[in-house]
């Protein structure tokens, strides 16, 4: 784990953003270079992101189902987003719908055009993102589901049961965006009812995932936008209780991931705000990318 940035700037000299990931280089890494041949990045690492506005999508109805073109569903990648009943609040959250539709719209955009993943389509050609309930048949169509403000989640019986059934038969979930022990609490009672039999462990910096085709160096800790403008620039939203971010997940017996929870930091918040202010986007966007497409590369190809 790094040590925690205290606030201030996280440019570094020159006004260039620190980056926390490179491109991998030569050398006997057999996965690395196996994904690198299978999705080819982009000719433009993530430097070169051109920095653009939002387009209005804020304010995007609410859409049934998953992306479909003329009633077939579209098999290209989804990112699928876990509706959920809150139980309680916590400050700058806002339930399931944390950071949506933005950040699903532009990181399913940003996938596309930095690797060769093709991503799904709607009838009229936006971008695949859905929204889906543990309880919809639909959920098994969805090998990639996210879930944002999870410290505020509370599942029904019939979620507990049908979300273990997705992620035991092969499904994988991201938890992101909840700070501090209070939501860590709820929400590892949460998934423990889920996953009741599976233990939570750390995940180093170290793990193959976090070298899929970006090599990311450390955790990065990204703050809500606001939070950001209105300290001057600090990360951490809970103060000394949030200082550094931590990486967990759960894993079957065979070693496969089943939950990646990122905690004490907003990942999403990356992708979400990335056209909303250039000292923003330059010091967290391409680190947020970096390491949600590696996510997305280890969990779909295992």
């Amino acid at each position: 784990m790094r040590a925690p940035r205290r606030g201030g700037s996280p440019l570094g000299p020159g006004g260039t953003a620190r980056r926390t990931w490179s491109l991998p280089g030569r050398g006997p890494r057999r996965m690395a270079l196996l994904l690198l041949a299978l999705l080819l990045p982009a000719l433009a690492a993530l430097e070169g992101q051109e920095f653009f506005r939002g387009r209005g999508w804020r304010n995007r109805p609410l859409r049934e189902g998953l992306p479909t073109r003329a009633g077939i569903v579209d098999r290209g990648f989804t990112f699928c987003r876990l509706f959920y009943r809150s139980a309680r609040r916590e400050p700058s959250g806002s339930g399931w719908r944390t950071d949506y539709p933005m950040s699903d719209m532009n990181f399913t955009t940003r996938i596309e055009q930095l690797t060769a993943v093709r991503s799904a389509r709607w009838e009229d050609g936006e971008p695949g993102f859905a929204v889906v309930s543990a309880t919809d048949p639909q959920l098994f169509e969805c090998p990639f589901l996210f879930a944002s403000d999870v410290g505020t989640a509370e599942f029904t019986a019939e979620e507990v049961e049908r979300l273990r059934e997705y992620l035991l038969k092969g499904g994988f979930l991201w938890a992101d965006d909840f700070w501090g022990e209070r939501a860590w609490r709820y929400w590892e009672a949460e998934i423990r009812r889920v996953l009741p039999d599976h233990e939570i462990i750390e995940i180093g910096v170290e793990h193959n995932m976090l070298h899929a085709l970006y090599r990311v160096s450390e955790i990065p800790q990204i703050p809500n936008i606001r939070f950001w403008q209105r300290s001057g620039g600090a990360v951490s939203e809970r103060g000394a209780e949030s200082a550094v971010p931590d990486l967990r997940g759960i894993f079957d017996e065979d070693g496969r991931l089943l939950v990646l929870m990122t905690h004490d930091t907003d990942i999403a918040d990356g992708w979400e705000r990335e056209g909303e202010d250039k000292g923003f986007f330059d010091a967290f966007s391409p680190d947020a990318y970096a390491f949600g497409i590696n996510v997305v590369v280890w969990a779909m190809t295992r």
